[in-house]
């Protein structure tokens, strides 16, 4: 009984460091293609499809591959193992700064699906290729999938797009009540502004925007935590109905310790180009207040970046819309 009991020790000790491998495997792959984008190795960089799609998908057929020849895995840790390279990676990215919090969290929906999608094929190919060396062949070809796509993707894939997002809110006040809290939005205190998600994963939080002079022509100095502000010049001046305004981020004088380089307003990547505010009157005293901005993204995945871009510029506006309907509601009489 001691020596079965032994041996079913052993085996589990054996399966474990097999996987432990198999993840370091991936890991040191995954570390090694980060580098070699930081160098741009290649025309490699991390906001192309080769690194954000093709990399964790290679991760995981190389993960799962490794421990398929050895020893027969379930399906289910197929779809499962290629996470534990994926997490280590993206977490060391963080310790050493190589990536913030926002850009993994938005990378991670995404990488988690291709290389569970790279575990599910590295697997079947593990038990259909009875070659050896046709299977390190292909494993090697997965491999230099990256390097090989970097070079040529942008021309294809590469894409200019404007997204236009509104949110709306329902204040109890007149129209002429909204008009002088969205003119000039003074200093937000502390506790004004709602939690939010997108301020969690590192966008900073609104502090104020003053106002050179009323009128089309007027400057507004929006400004955000973090030294990220924004100049924002009025072309629509329609005193308790609209309100909109170009918007130019002053982006030369962000801190690299406000934003990710890849996520910087202002940046390749991504801008905010407009912003406007609408009143409607809907009687019995209460107006409804639309915010719309309009944002540029520049990317070789925009169908996967606009669902973010989107997502965190109408969680910013609603917590702005949030804020205006404290102090309207807050201030009458």
């Amino acid at each position: 009984m001691f020596e079965s009991r032994s041996n079913a020790n052993s085996t589990k000790t054996r399966n474990w460091a097999l996987i432990a491998a198999g993840a370091g495997i991936g890991l040191a792959y995954g570390v090694a293609i980060r580098l070699l984008a930081s160098l741009h190795a290649n025309d490699l960089v991390v906001m192309s499809m080769s690194f954000t799609c093709i990399l964790p998908f290679a991760m995981g057929a190389i993960t799962v591959y490794f421990i398929e020849v050895r020893r027969p895995l379930r399906l289910r840790s197929w779809l499962l193992l290629p996470w534990l390279p994926l997490a280590t990676a993206l977490a060391a990215a963080m310790i050493t700064l190589l990536e913030g919090l926002i850009c993994v969290v938005m990378f991670l929906p995404l990488a988690m699906v291709l290389s569970s999608v790279g575990g599910l094929l590295g697997g079947l190919a593990a038990r259909v290729i009875k070659s050896e060396r046709l299977g390190n062949a292909s494993l090697c070809c997965v491999m230099a999938l990256p390097l090989l796509t970097a070079p040529w993707e942008k021309q294809i894939f590469h894409g200019f797009e404007l997204r236009e997002v509104e949110n709306t809110i329902d204040i109890q006040v007149p129209p002429d009540v909204i008009w002088r809290n969205i003119e000039r939005v003074s200093k937000i205190r502390p506790g004004e502004l709602p939690d939010s998600w997108s301020h969690r994963i590192g966008f900073p939080d609104p502090v104020e925007a003053t106002l050179s002079h009323e009128g089309v022509g007027g400057v507004r100095n929006a400004t955000f935590a973090g030294g990220l502000y924004f100049l924002e010049t009025v072309d629509v001046w329609e005193p308790e109905r609209r309100l909109a305004f170009t918007i130019a981020a002053q982006t030369d004088a962000i801190p690299a310790t406000t934003l990710d380089e890849h996520v910087r307003v202002g940046g390749p990547y991504f801008d905010v180009l407009r912003g406007e505010y609408r009143l409607e009157a809907l009687g019995n005293g209460t107006t409804r207040l639309h915010l719309s901005s309009r944002h540029r993204i520049s990317t070789d995945f925009n169908w996967y970046a606009h669902l973010w871009t989107d997502a965190v510029m109408s969680d910013l506006q609603k917590r702005i819309l949030q804020v205006i309907k404290g102090r309207c509601e807050g201030k009458i009489g």
